[in-house]
């Protein structure tokens, strides 16, 4: 196999949220297999800057796989076509010589594009802010261990806190839906005895203010935990379900 790869990248630009974006050809050649895709934009970045063109804005942070920042759709698949895997985990040994990859940003209504392959993903800050966390009194940290909570039950709600926010499942679902973000979130916290006392507030608020973002609804075709980098399991959707009509049933408020 050889080391080093000749590319040609279709990418997305736009210069800002109002205007009209357009596919844009680069050639890149001798690009090592052993980096990792931003870091193949990175070399991008570096040539167009050395030509004084404007260079291709796109998130990343961490690079580790953890932030959830960078969000590319590569050849039509949400962080490419590594399973359980961001795009900054992404390498290019995945590609081959002479391949043609084309980079575009996420695409919904709810994620606006604001330059190139940027989008505004505040939508999902918001609906955090409608129930994704539980009220505490301020002062010291409890004792670890004061609030038994059995195994599976920590299992269950630690494989859903594992969700990084990063808004694959909306890019590839057809209808742009976000249940399975907002069902990990409702998840992780009613599953714990901490979250319990929020329990019924928490999902009516959240799924209200999804609804009011814009994102769609469930196709039931299970391609967001398939993009998901976490692997988050669809089965979360169906507990946010049981919460949902539980809460519309039974709260009190």
């Amino acid at each position: 196999m050889s080391e080093t790869l000749d590319l040609t990248l279709r990418v997305w630009r736009q210069p800002g949220a109002d205007a009209v974006g357009q596919y844009v050809e680069y050639k890149l050649t001798g690009i090592s297999t052993h980096m990792s895709f931003l870091e193949m934009l990175d070399v991008l970045n570096e040539q167009l800057h050395a030509k004084g063109e404007e260079m291709i804005a796109f998130d990343h942070d961490c690079r580790e796989g953890i932030c959830g920042m960078c969000s590319l759709m590569i050849n039509g698949q949400a962080h490419g076509p590594d399973t359980g895997t961001t795009t900054c985990q992404l390498h290019m040994r995945r590609f081959k010589n002479g391949d043609t990859i084309v980079v575009e940003p996420w695409r919904a209504q709810a994620f606006p594009v604001v330059r190139d392959l940027v989008v505004d993903r505040s939508a999902f800050d918001r609906i955090i802010e409608k129930g994704g966390y539980i009220s505490v009194s301020t002062g010291n940290a409890p004792e670890a261990n004061a609030i038994p909570v059995p195994a599976p039950v920590q299992e269950t709600a630690m494989d859903a806190a594992a969700c990084i926010g990063c808004g694959a499942c909306v890019a590839a679902c057809k209808n742009a839906s976000a249940m399975l973000f907002v069902s990990a979130k409702v998840s992780h916290l009613s599953t714990l005895p901490q979250g319990k006392p929020e329990r019924d507030s928490r999902v009516q608020n959240m799924v209200a203010q999804m609804d009011l973002e814009g994102f769609g609804n469930c196709t039931n075709t299970e391609e967001c935990s398939a993009a998901c980098p976490a692997e988050i399991s669809v089965s979360n959707i169906a507990r946010l379900n049981r919460e949902y009509m539980r809460a519309k049933l039974c709260a009190k408020e």
